[in-house]
C-alpha cells in the first residue's frame, strides 16, 4: 500500500507543471456552453427544464467531450514513459507492473472525479443563468456517479492502449472512434457489451428514465469487469513483453 501511494505521488508530480489542467477545464466548459446554447435556441420544444437541459449538455459532454478527455488524459499519463528511454528506468525499478498501472488508473480516476464535479457546477450555473427555477433532478447525482464509474472503465482501456502505443495521437484517435462506436452499440440496444456505451447508459443522456435496481447492478458489474479485464491485460503485457523505449 505504501508503495502504491508513492507511485501515485510520482504520477501527480508529473502533472504539476503540465498543461493538462487547461484541457480538463476547457472541454467541460465548451460542452456546457454548447448544450446551454442549444437548449436556449430550442427552448420552445424542450419543456422539461433541468431534464431537457441535461439532455443537451449531457449529449455533447458524455458522447464526445468526455471520451476524448479520457483518451487525452491517459495518453498524457503515459507520455513521459515513452520519452528519453524512460521505460528502461521504470521497468528496472523495484516497482511491480501492477503498481505502475494501478497508480496511473488511480490518478486518472481522481481527475475524472474532478471533471464530473466541475460538470455539475457548470450544469447548475448554466441552468440558473438560463432561468430555470424548478429543483434539480433527483437522478442527477446518480448520473454523475455512474458516469464516473464508466469513465474509470474507459480509463483502464485507454491506459492499456497508451502504455503500448508510443504515439500520443493514436490512442486519442482510437478513443474518439470508440465513442462513436459506443453510440451505435447503444442504439442497437447492446450498450453493455461496449465500454464507451456505458457513459450513455449511466449518465442518462439519451433517456432520463431511472434505471431499475437490476439495471444499476448490471451496469456496475459490467463497469468493474471492463476495468479489471483491461487492467489485467495491460499488467500482463507489461510483465511479459519487452517495452519499446
Amino acid at each position: 500500500m505504501q508503495l502504491l501511494k508513492q507511485c501515485i505521488s510520482a504520477e501527480w508530480l508529473k502533472l504539476r507543471h503540465s498543461h493538462l489542467w487547461a484541457v480538463l477545464l476547457a472541454l467541460p466548459v465548451v460542452s456546457a456552453l454548447i448544450g446551454c446554447a442549444n437548449f436556449s435556441i430550442n427552448r420552445g420544444a424542450l419543456s422539461h427544464e433541468w431534464y431537457s437541459l441535461w439532455s443537451q449538455v449531457g449529449l455533447f459532454y458524455a458522447e464526445f467531450f468526455l471520451p476524448t478527455l479520457i483518451a487525452i488524459c491517459c495518453a498524457y499519463l503515459c507520455r513521459l514513459e515513452h520519452l528519453n528511454k524512460n521505460w528502461n528506468t521504470i521497468m528496472t525499478a523495484p516497482v511491480p507492473a501492477s503498481g505502475i498501472f494501478a497508480a496511473k488508473l488511480a490518478v486518472a480516476g481522481m481527475l475524472m472525479a474532478g471533471v464530473q464535479a466541475l460538470m455539475f457546477v457548470l450544469y447548475y450555473i448554466g441552468g440558473k443563468v438560463i432561468g430555470l427555477v424548478s429543483p434539480l433532478p433527483p437522478e442527477l447525482f446518480g448520473w454523475l456517479l455512474r458516469g464516473w464509474l464508466a469513465a474509470v472503465a474507459i480509463c483502464s482501456l485507454q491506459l492499456a492502449l497508451s502504455l503500448r502505443i508510443r504515439s500520443f495521437a493514436a490512442p486519442v484517435g482510437i478513443g474518439l472512434c470508440a465513442a462513436f462506436a459506443g453510440l451505435g452499440m447503444y442504439v442497437l440496444k447492446a450498450g453493455l457489451l461496449f465500454p464507451h456505451s456505458l457513459l450513455t447508459i449511466g449518465m442518462g443522456v439519451l433517456s432520463q428514465t431511472s434505471l431499475s435496481f437490476r439495471d444499476q447492478l448490471l451496469f456496475c458489474i459490467m463497469s468493474l469487469l471492463y476495468a479489471a479485464a483491461f487492467g489485467g491485460w495491460a499488467i500482463y503485457r507489461l510483465r511479459t513483453s519487452d517495452v519499446t523505449a
